[in-house]
């Protein structure tokens, strides 16, 4: 598929703009697949590529967090395994079942959290915790892994701010290890789903990789920029990015 120059402009503004999104806060397949979609793309051709960008970008952000020590691997092993499964069933399932109904409760899913975060002071990160030191509960992993990864390989919209705000209610964890978590399980989903996708030739490689590797730029200054600036912006930017996210969905799927 050959692009105008046009296009090729608005995807690269667009992939820098949604790295530094999905690293602060999660959310920047709601800014890509439209661009995609607007280019011409078919829907799952759009998804499918959307994903193989995604991955670079989480990657970008993932590594970032993990250099500055705000993610540990060996303590959410259990965590990611389950993530893998659950990404795999969901991104079966999405091949047997009709979005229709998803497509209609999710909207009012994202305001949901956009309106818990708002009222609930401690929803993103509980700055008076300290980063942990033992793993975690195994079975709260298992299950936020393995819903939190299905639902990435389903659907996948708003899945970063998902994972923020699961990771910040189930472990009292700080705002940049929330943040790193959520990255870190985000390319498990990412990296499962496309896969699933290239398996079913649903992948334009040129646009995808092209958009990675702006994503991957605007990953990396988002993830320095939250590291550096902490829970005082990213709070009030993860509000407004979930509720912008909701008003889109809504608008989408229910007019």
């Amino acid at each position: 598929m050959l692009l105008e120059t046009s296009h090729w402009l608005i995807l690269s503004g667009v992939s820098v703009a949604a790295g530094f999104i999905d690293a602060v806060v999660g959310g920047g397949g709601l800014l890509t697949i439209p661009a995609l979609l607007s280019v011409g793309l078919p829907p799952h051709v759009a998804l499918g590529t959307n994903k193989l960008a995604a991955c670079f970008g989480s990657f970008t952000s993932a590594m970032t967090y993990f250099k500055q020590q705000f993610f540990t691997p060996s303590l959410w092993y259990h965590t990611a395994i389950a993530t893998f499964i659950g990404a795999v069933c969901g991104s079966l399932l999405v091949l047997a079942i009709d979005n229709y109904w998803l497509e209609l409760i999710l909207p009012a899913i994202i305001i949901g959290v956009a309106l818990y975060t708002l009222f609930s002071p401690n929803a993103i990160g509980c700055k008076n915790e300290a980063s942990p030191k033992t793993t975690p509960n195994k079975i709260k992993q298992w299950l936020s892994g393995f819903f939190l990864g299905g639902y990435d390989g389903f659907a996948g919209p708003g899945i970063g701010a998902f994972w923020t705000i699961t990771v910040s209610r189930l472990y009292s964890l700080p705002t940049l290890n929330c943040c790193g978590l959520a990255r870190a399980m985000t390319l498990v989903s990412n990296i499962t789903a496309l896969v699933v996708f290239m398996l079913q030739s649903d992948v334009m490689y040129e646009i995808g990789l092209s958009m990675g590797l702006f994503m991957m730029l605007g990953s990396f200054i988002g993830a320095r920029f939250a590291i550096q600036f902490g829970s005082s912006v990213i709070k009030p930017l993860f509000i407004s990015v979930v509720i912008i996210m909701s008003i889109h969905l809504a608008w989408s799927n229910w007019f």
